[in-house]
């Protein structure tokens, strides 16, 4: 049953994000930016090829490849070993929506959709999947960090018993 709810909530937010992307697409396109929040952040529309702030710039099926690997591998990972929800499994099935919304436009726009950017810093223009994989994999990081002090801290006081 958690396979299923999972599946749904991936294909929920994968949904949000091509419908945010149609959107942007249909609107923001046309007249190329729109300001939300003077000198703070405003829409911009732009077509990535690369990946993450513009690097592999151009390869496109070669990350449409290594995504569709970290996506099946998170997928794997989520359903192959009876699990429990936890804060690990939020997090990569997060980073699995995320993934997979900017895939689809790789394969089937040939470039990903990005439409916010922030003004008051130099910084790359994003769109929601980047959103979801970002904060989603920072996340994680810091909770194995904690996780691992956590048990470096429980295997400390253990041997001084």
């Amino acid at each position: 049953m958690l396979q299923v709810i999972t599946l749904i909530i991936v294909a929920l937010l994968v949904a949000v994000d091509q419908l945010i992307k149609l959107l942007v697409i249909e609107h923001l396109e046309p007249i190329g930016s729109l300001p939300l929040i003077d000198d703070i952040i405003r829409l911009k529309y732009a077509e990535n090829t690369g990946a993450a702030f513009g690097s592999f710039s151009e390869k496109t099926s070669f990350l449409s490849v290594f995504t569709l690997i970290l996506i099946v591998a998170g997928i794997a990972y989520l359903f192959l070993k009876k699990r429990k929800v936890d804060f690990e499994y939020v997090c990569i099935t997060l980073i699995v929506a995320g993934g997979l919304g900017n895939l689809i436009d790789r394969v089937f726009r040939g470039f990903v959709v990005d439409y916010i950017e922030p003004l008051f810093i130099d910084f790359a223009i994003f769109n929601f999947a980047d959103i979801l994989v970002t904060c989603s994999c920072i996340a994680y990081a810091i909770w194995m960090f904690y996780d691992v002090y956590r048990d470096c801290k429980k295997e400390k006081g253990n041997n001084h018993e």
